[in-house]
């Protein structure tokens, strides 16, 4: 059934977030639904300055797009997934998810990657992530870390503004919108955020026309993945403040996974990699976050909670 009326479809206004609205728009024209954008504003690109893992607060790139989704504002919100808290406001569910994009993280350098095979050398790396930082430093003891806020075109202009040596983006982001430098490396050994390349729909629950248009563009592969990885950081009590990493796979019949969480100086992590049947899959997030916490993961996220405690901006 087609919709009498434009689908208004909530987006943030960066490059970024536009580009992936528009995605959604195509594949709903594809299927017949004709949809408008609509610009909204979220905490996380009013305030430019806070490290994301000093705010500490769920959801700093999605509420205001869920606030317009309730009150009816908006019919459908596009977020990238690694933004979107694993529990979602009362009202709201999960609508769609879009094919997955590149995964990895990239390493942007000013000059060429050279530093990175001197033992001696004391890097500056910029990231404004916690899960990027602790990953890093636990490979790169001796490097100092920058705190990096902005869009992608800010980011990268800070990059070769300061004096720093690399920065470290999500290789969707540059990528998706022209914006990966040559000199820049995929970072094959860095395990991705939960749900990182992924794009998400929400929408309300009782919007029943705007959810069985949205069923139409979901990826189940993407969806089924996605959903493990976001089990496992629930699982670990996870958010933006806690270094947790997870990427599930669907090769052939078998999800392959893997994850870890890191204290927030690289000093202690606890990994896992498990492979399985993708029909005995819907509980591998949680099990592999059990498993974590048993191994360790318990004390570091005491540990976490503990310095959130003495920080200023907790």
């Amino acid at each position: 059934m087609i919709m009498s009326t434009p689908i208004r479809i909530g987006t943030r206004e960066s490059r970024l977030a536009i580009w992936q609205a528009t995605q959604v728009q195509k594949q709903l024209l594809d299927i017949g639904h004709h949809s408008e954008l609509v610009y909204i504003k979220s905490e996380g690109d009013l305030d430019l300055t806070t490290p994301l893992y000093e705010l500490g607060v769920q959801g700093i790139f999605t509420r205001n797009l869920d606030a317009a989704l309730l009150n009816n504002g908006i019919d459908i919100a596009v977020h990238s997934m690694k933004d979107v808290p694993t529990q979602l406001p009362a009202g709201l569910i999960q609508a769609a998810v879009l094919k997955r994009g590149p995964v990895r993280d990239l390493l942007v350098v000013k000059h060429n990657a050279s530093f990175l095979d001197d033992v001696n050398y004391i890097a500056n790396v910029a990231t404004s992530s916690i899960r990027r930082r602790a990953q890093w430093l636990h490979r790169y003891p001796k490097h100092k870390m920058h705190n990096l806020r902005g869009n992608m075109q800010t980011r990268l202009e800070k990059l070769y503004r300061e004096n720093w040596d690399a920065a470290i983006f999500a290789q969707a982001g540059l990528e998706r919108i022209d914006l990966r430098p040559e000199n820049s490396l995929e970072l094959e050994w860095m395990l991705p955020a939960p749900a990182q390349g992924a794009i998400m729909v929400a929408a309300r629950e009782n919007d029943t026309a705007v959810l069985a248009a949205c069923q139409k563009i979901n990826d189940r592969e993407t969806a089924i993945c996605t959903y493990i990885e976001r089990s496992f950081l629930r699982g670990l009590l996870g958010g933006c403040s806690t270094p947790v990493s997870a990427y599930a796979r669907i090769i052939g019949n078998k999800v392959h996974f893997q994850g870890n969480i890191f204290s927030p100086d690289g000093t202690r992590n606890v990994e896992i990699e498990k492979t399985i049947l993708v029909t005995d899959s819907e509980d591998l997030g949680k099990k592999c976050a059990d498993e974590v916490l048993e191994r360790g993961g318990r004390e570091i996220n005491a540990m976490i909670r503990e310095q959130m405690k003495k920080s200023p901006t907790a």
